[in-house]
């Protein structure tokens, strides 16, 4: 993949032990013998971006969150470990074979920020995943029992399992006792913690957890008078990163990669091929041989249509294959480097099945909070659940097309315009794999189902078992209530088990 891994050691380190062997460590030393403004010039330095998603450079971001601290409050490092992006199982593999990067690096972030406390936010484990927080959890043990948490305090915390909840706004909404429904303002004015308007609390301003409307909460700013402070929310990826850069240096990172997009990237490759699979390559590597690499090339006695980044990015079309894996490039393209998820589609895939697919869980995911996302989504879903089936007509796919443009209206967040790019580009691009199902000689297909991944196994994505029983109320079962998440459950609630009981004789346990 690459000639030296970065974040994914050929053996996974098993003890703390075994990555102070490896040279870890060495960043948090040299991080705590030197000025958080020198830390801060080396990140933006090595270029490194936000793993995430939005590929946000990393140094700008701790700059600005620094700029935005409080005097009274200290601000928070939250680790964004909440993965849950169809295709994507890069974070999950770091934290199995590289925990300690992971935690060392934000240790770093902390004392570049002026944080006091760093949550590692993961999703509530069910039986098949129960594995990966606990890996965390003695991961974290040793490097407290070694001394490295002595400047604060490192917790782990259990969030849910909705999509929303990897969404960062929507993350601090969890950490603060709400359901995980996206806020308006950034991490770097509203924050882990909450101090609210003394007088439209009708109390004393106070730190708080789930403390008020967001209305009433206090914002974060330079030189502002409130003394809110803000919270670093950065991706398992984007931290894991961090040590060796601090030890290193820039320009040993910039040894990989292109100028642009320097570093390694941990890519997953799943859908039509050899076999699904983890891997990190250098930032340029095309899109093609990421596949051949980690994928083993297209499913034998199949073409490539083209690439899907998830959820969230426009089909990458077959003739662009040979497009490098950096942000600029694929931007250029046409579509996104995103979570450096491939969800390879071939000839053997129906497209408007594919696209039913996505449609139907971004509509199902959509918290409701914005009504064109939820009720938009919804219908572009059912139509082309119709259309699958062999109910559909011409006026569906003008429907559809209308839908596409007025989903994102008022949107606070991505999801919508996710939508949009997502089957907005599968209809662009393949119009005539929809118009054949106008035909009654067309065999129905069912949706492609589209779900975060629960594990590799025998090479082969395994998907979260639930996902094709979860209701837009985000209940379980046959039927749902009719009523929005952002209704039910309302912005002070938490999404426990009675509420979605509530919902209905449908409900299920989340």
């Amino acid at each position: 993949m690459i000639v030296e891994p970065r974040l994914l050691p050929t053996v996974p380190y098993a003890t703390l032990d075994d990555y102070l062997a490896a040279g870890g460590g060495a960043g948090l030393d040299a991080a705590r013998k030197v000025d958080a403004e020198v830390l801060i010039g080396e990140l933006e330095a090595s270029g490194l971006r936000g793993r995430g998603g939005a590929g946000f450079p990393t140094g700008t971001k701790w700059r600005t969150v620094a700029a935005n601290r409080s005097d009274t409050v200290p601000t928070t490092v939250v680790v964004n470990a909440a993965e849950g992006e169809p295709g994507t199982f890069k974070d999950r593999t770091i934290m199995r074979t590289n925990p300690y990067a992971v935690i060392e690096g934000a240790l770093i972030a902390a004392g570049a920020v002026g944080a006091d406390r760093v949550i590692v936010a993961m999703k509530r484990p069910d039986v098949d995943n129960a594995a990966d927080l606990e890996r965390m959890r003695a991961a974290l043990g040793e490097a407290i029992a070694a001394g490295w948490c002595d400047h604060g305090v490192v917790e782990i915390f259990e969030g849910p399992e909705e999509y929303l909840y990897g969404e960062e706004t929507a993350l601090l909404e969890v950490l603060n006792g709400r359901p995980p429904f996206p806020r308006i303002a950034p991490p770097f004015r509203h924050g882990a913690d909450e101090l609210v308007d003394a007088d439209a609390a009708q109390g004393p301003a106070r730190h708080s957890t789930g403390a008020g409307k967001s209305a009433n909460v206090e914002l974060a700013g330079p030189g502002a008078e409130t003394p809110a402070p803000p919270a670093l929310v950065d991706n398992v990826e984007t931290l894991a990163n961090v040590p060796s850069i601090v030890a290193k240096g820039a320009q040993w990172f910039r040894a990989v990669g292109t100028e642009e997009s320097p570093g390694s990237i941990v890519c997953t490759v799943t859908g039509a091929v050899a076999h699904d699979g983890v891997g990190e390559i250098a930032m340029g590597t095309t899109v093609r041989k990421a596949i051949e690499r980690i994928g083993g090339g297209v499913r034998r006695g199949e073409r490539i249509v083209g690439v899907l980044g998830g959820a969230s990015t426009a089909l990458l079309p077959v003739e662009q294959l040979d497009t490098p894996l950096t942000y600029e490039a694929m931007a250029a393209a046409g579509a996104a480097l995103g979570s450096a998820s491939l969800i390879v589609i071939s000839d053997g895939d129906d497209i408007a099945a594919v696209a039913a697919g996505f449609a139907r869980f971004l509509a199902v995911e959509s918290c409701g909070q914005c009504t064109p996302c939820k009720s938009d989504g919804l219908e572009i879903s059912d139509r082309l659940g119709a259309l699958c089936a062999g109910e559909g007509s011409q006026e569906d796919l003008d429907v559809i097309a209308h839908r596409l443009t007025t989903v994102s209206d008022g949107a606070r967040c991505n999801l919508a315009l996710q939508t949009q790019t997502v089957v907005g580009s599968l209809l662009e691009r393949h119009p005539e794999a929809f118009r054949v199902h106008l035909d009654a000689d067309t065999a129905a297909v069912a949706p492609v189902v589209v779900a975060e991944i629960d594990e590799i196994a025998d090479d082969r994505a395994v998907l979260a078992d639930r996902a094709g029983t979860k209701q837009p109320d985000w209940t379980y079962g046959d039927t749902w209530s009719g009523t929005y998440p952002a209704a039910l459950l309302g912005a002070d609630q938490t999404p426990d088990d009675q509420a979605l009981a509530d919902a209905g004789p449908a409900a299920d346990e989340q």
